[in-house]
């Protein structure tokens, strides 16, 4: 994982269900991971910057650790991520169920941790009555480790005082950098990306393969990715942050909180992203699912693209009409190029990085007021709105000036003489003339109507759309 060296790394680790996510969203003060009375709910390793007294650092939470696994496939890579989490972290915050008691699986993950030479905090969880704190901890004084702490996730009780008091045993070089504290400006913010699409479709695979390493459990299994999990790449001296997603299914085939819970943190990654990577399975073809999940992207603002992967299993001849099959099946968004790519074999990576880059940029161009009112003025005048409704008269509803007042996505304000009577479909004609003008190739352009006075209709604006 890519993440800048000035800033430690803080992993969460411990025997499944203990409440690591619990204690992950308390520090992080939303909910980023999944939590259930459910063990092994966490897969992967997901990370989030967070402040702790002025210093900024990477919070890390993983899979449960279980130190006598031997299992195979999924286990296995599951198991081979939360080490790589450990090994490359600065601090340990190693947590324990506090109500449980000690077990063996503890004194054999301590022992591990012990010998990686880290910083570790024992963490004992669950906790939540003051009078249980001394009893309830003089079991764990028997792991060997110099800073114990009796914390509630649940409640909050104790959590950052301990993490405070682990960090500050952190050698120097980790001074605060203004540089990489959470207060960055938007300017210096690598471009997040979010990939998404149904499960199995190779979402993590294709992850893999633009970080240039195997940073997300990869299975035949669907489903096996749940939370959302951030990977910070560099290309041709552009930042990127890439975040896996859970596979969305339909609804009614969602299974058990897992998978709801899954569903919930994709939105939540669309929310926090400037691009979408839609990936298709273009071996099986479009399915209504795949518009579904288009269609969530589109309403929370993401540019984007869609990759037809496993592209080296469709026949050379069926090509065409794939391609085909999925611009039809996507055509409420016929301005999003369609890349096709292989994540076995890497085949168009290179095409999809320059798309990348177009794209990007698209969504953060800025059209000069002048620019947009000499558009405004010849688009109005070749295509004008209908009539605006005045009692028994009908006057022509004119469109006076805009300006753009947001990027990722773009967002004008055209001001009019009565925003209630313009169609919504001449308000899709004004963000599709914008796209073409503009080039704002493969992301959503959002209008809104205003009154240019300030009577009755001037403080509300129409519902924006995004094309």
């Amino acid at each position: 994982m890519s993440i800048s060296k000035r800033l430690p790394m803080v992993a969460l680790v411990g025997r499944p269900n203990v409440g690591k996510s619990t204690l992950f969203n308390r520090y992080a003060g939303y909910r980023r991971a999944l939590v259930a009375d459910q063990p092994g709910l966490t897969r992967d390793r997901i990370a989030e910057k967070i402040d702790v007294e002025g210093r900024a650092i990477w919070l890390v939470d993983t899979a449960g650790l279980d130190a006598s696994s031997h299992g195979e496939n999924l286990e296995t890579a599951v198991q081979a991520q939360a080490q790589s989490a450990v090994d490359s972290a600065d601090v340990i915050l190693f947590i324990v169920d506090g109500k449980l008691g000690l077990v063996p699986e503890d004194e054999a993950i301590a022992a591990t941790l012990r010998r990686s030479g880290k910083a570790i905090g024992l963490l004992v969880n669950k906790i939540d009555q003051p009078k249980h704190h001394q009893d309830r901890l003089n079991d764990f004084y028997r792991l060997g480790i110099k800073h114990t702490f009796a914390v509630s996730g649940e409640h909050g009780v104790g959590a950052f005082a301990a993490l405070e008091s682990v960090l500050e045993s952190l050698p120097s070089d980790f001074a605060p950098d203004d540089s990489d504290s959470p207060e960055d400006t938007s300017e210096s913010r690598p471009t997040r990306i979010a990939i998404v699409g149904r499960p199995n479709v190779g979402k993590s695979s294709i992850a893999n393969r633009l970080a240039g390493e195997n940073r997300v459990v990869v299975s035949d299994s669907p489903g096996t990715t749940r939370d959302a999990v951030d990977i910070s790449i560099s290309r041709d001296g552009e930042d990127y942050v890439l975040v896996d997603t859970a596979g969305i299914r339909k609804i009614a085939r969602r299974k058990g909180p897992g998978e709801r819970g899954g569903a919930l943190m994709t939105l939540r990654s669309l929310e926090r992203a400037e691009l979408a990577l839609l990936v298709v399975d273009a071996a099986e073809g479009i399915a209504d699912q795949d518009a579904r999940v288009a269609s969530l992207m589109r309403e929370q603002g993401c540019a984007a693209l869609v990759l037809a992967n496993k592209w080296d299993l469709v026949d050379a001849d069926r090509r065409e009409d794939v391609l085909a099959d999925i611009a039809h099946g996507l055509r409420f968004m016929s301005d999003v190029s369609i890349v096709p790519v292989s994540a076995q074999t890497g085949a168009g990576f290179g095409a999809l990085f320059r798309k990348l880059r177009k794209v990007a940029a698209a969504s953060q161009l800025r059209i000069s007021t002048a620019d947009l009112n000499r558009w405004l003025q010849d688009v109005s005048d070749k295509h004008p709105p209908s009539m605006a409704s005045r009692g028994f008269s009908r006057k022509p509803n004119k469109l006076f000036y805009a300006s753009q007042v947001a990027v990722a996505p773009p967002v004008f304000i055209v001001f009019c003489s009565d925003p209630k009577a313009i169609q919504t479909s001449y308000v899709r004609f004004l963000e599709n003339r914008l796209r073409e003008s503009f080039g704002f190739e493969g992301t959503p352009v959002r209008v809104r109507l205003r009154a240019r006075s300030g009577g009755r209709k001037g403080g509300r604006d129409q519902k924006p759309h995004s094309s």
